[in-house]
């Protein structure tokens, strides 16, 4: 069975940090990469950036130096942090996975407050 389970959204003050987890079947977890994805209101969901098997993480022209994405292999969780928080990160934060990207987790929402 493939899972991507999501968590450590919630609603922070900007300014803060948030880690959010991605925890992923062992299935898939060492396919040649995962991905966050974001979904701000209003707008289509976008990519944020991705880590490969070996923990080269990649990230989007959007994403600044704020968003760090890392990989914890031996409890199979994908991780991104968000530091220095605003209230444009508000948004449902999504892992992807799978030999082909083709599974989703089911998102975990971030709200930022000023």
């Amino acid at each position: 069975q493939v899972q991507l389970v999501e968590s450590g959204g919630g609603s922070v003050q900007a300014g803060g940090t948030l880690r959010l987890s991605c925890a992923v079947s062992r299935n898939i977890f060492d396919a040649p990469g995962m991905a966050w994805y974001r979904e701000r209101p209003g707008k289509e969901r976008e990519w944020v950036g991705t880590i490969t098997r070996e923990g080269v993480a990649h990230y989007a022209e959007s994403v600044d130096a704020r968003f760090t994405i890392s990989r914890d292999n031996a409890k199979n969780i994908m991780y991104l942090q968000i530091d220095s928080l605003k209230s444009e990160d508000t948004a449902v934060y999504y892992c992807r996975g799978g030999y082909g990207l083709q599974y989703w987790g089911q998102g975990t929402q971030v709200t930022v407050s000023s």
